[in-house]
């Protein structure tokens, strides 16, 4: 098999970089073009002097049928619209925005204040959470990436949610760096305003990652219980950390949770569960496609904590991840586990 051809739709965003990033080393993988409103006519490089050298050309001009796949780091809405046309032309897609991961178009409506661009593809789709997808993959068109929140939630979630072991109302309490806002400036997200300061934005059933959540929560246990989420903004460049509380049924110790953790994970590359009394920080993942999970019980609730990096596991890596299983390459090429 030769290298995969690959287009980056939207290249000069956080995740657009860090996609570059990661492909720009990938053995497999040719990137055939790269696309920038913005820079079109400039090199990657001289927008960020990280990224590799590749000429940048607008979307219009795009090759699309160029490529075996192209990965879309667009906004919502825009995205799908060049989703259906790279479709159309018999190129895959993995789409890094929030447009196919619901699966009910009057869903997205009420969230996104919008009708949406290309329902009809919306049940297609496959939610690449990797771990979860593998057996979808393969043959998949179109692949949905996860938002970076739910990430870190969903997997450290699912192993309880599998066994029903949930009692009441579970609250996920997210932490992420600045970089989870994207690249456009922001008032809220300069500096200035984000320095020597931590403040909570959209909690409790307000934020838009809420209903992408509690849909794959449904998936596993359609009896889950309803989700209280309390993101926060820190002030660093990357990272994640969710702390989640979920009352629990029946009796559980930190050695019993461990176990429960350990068979669902123990294959995985690029997921690690503490020993009961260690827990994860940023630091065990910046910069790869980890997620780290650390396990507590207090009483009757399970406090579990998952780390991962918001551009890696949380968005590029985990869509490159999903690139890998979708093209029968051996899961771990390319990334940092």
């Amino acid at each position: 098999m030769g290298k995969i051809s690959v287009g980056i739709v939207g290249a000069t965003g956080y995740t657009g970089l860090e996609l570059a990033r990661i492909l720009g080393g990938h053995p497999a993988v040719s990137i055939a073009f790269a696309t920038s409103e913005s820079y079109a006519g400039r090199c990657l490089s001289a927008v960020h002097p990280a990224a590799p050298s590749l000429p940048l050309v607008a979307l219009e001009g795009a090759p699309l049928a160029e490529a075996d796949v192209v990965f879309l780091c667009l906004p919502h809405a825009e995205s799908a619209l060049v989703a259906a046309e790279a479709l159309a032309m018999g190129v895959r897609v993995v789409d890094l925005s929030a447009d196919f991961r619901l699966k009910d178009a009057a869903v997205y409506r009420a969230w996104y204040g919008l009708e949406h661009p290309a329902p009809d593809l919306l049940q297609e789709a496959a939610y690449g959470l990797t771990e979860f997808a593998r057996p979808h993959l393969p043959a998949a068109r179109l692949v949905t990436n996860p938002g970076c929140y739910p990430t870190s939630i969903l997997l450290a979630l699912q192993p309880l949610l599998a066994v029903g072991a949930a009692n009441g109302t579970i609250i996920a309490d997210s932490k992420s760096g600045v970089s989870g806002a994207g690249r456009t400036p922001k008032q809220e997200t300069h500096f200035v305003e984000v320095a020597d300061n931590f403040s909570p934005y959209s909690i409790g059933r307000s934020h838009r990652h809420l209903p992408e959540i509690e849909q794959q929560m449904r998936c596993w246990n359609p009896d889950s219980p309803q989700l209280i989420f309390s993101p926060h903004l820190l002030p660093v460049p990357r990272g994640i950390l969710s702390t989640i509380y979920m009352p629990l049924k029946g009796s559980w110790n930190e050695s019993r949770l461990y176990d429960l953790y350990q068979e669902q994970y123990q294959s995985e590359p690029f997921v690690q569960v503490l020993e009961p009394g260690k827990l994860p920080s940023l630091a065990h993942v910046n910069y790869t496609n980890k997620c780290v999970i650390g396990l507590v019980v207090a009483g009757e609730t399970a406090v579990l904590t998952a780390a991962i990096d918001n551009l890696g596991k949380g968005a590029a890596g985990q869509a490159v991840q999903n690139m890998n299983v979708m093209f029968g390459i051996e899961e771990i090429v390319g990334l940092i586990g």
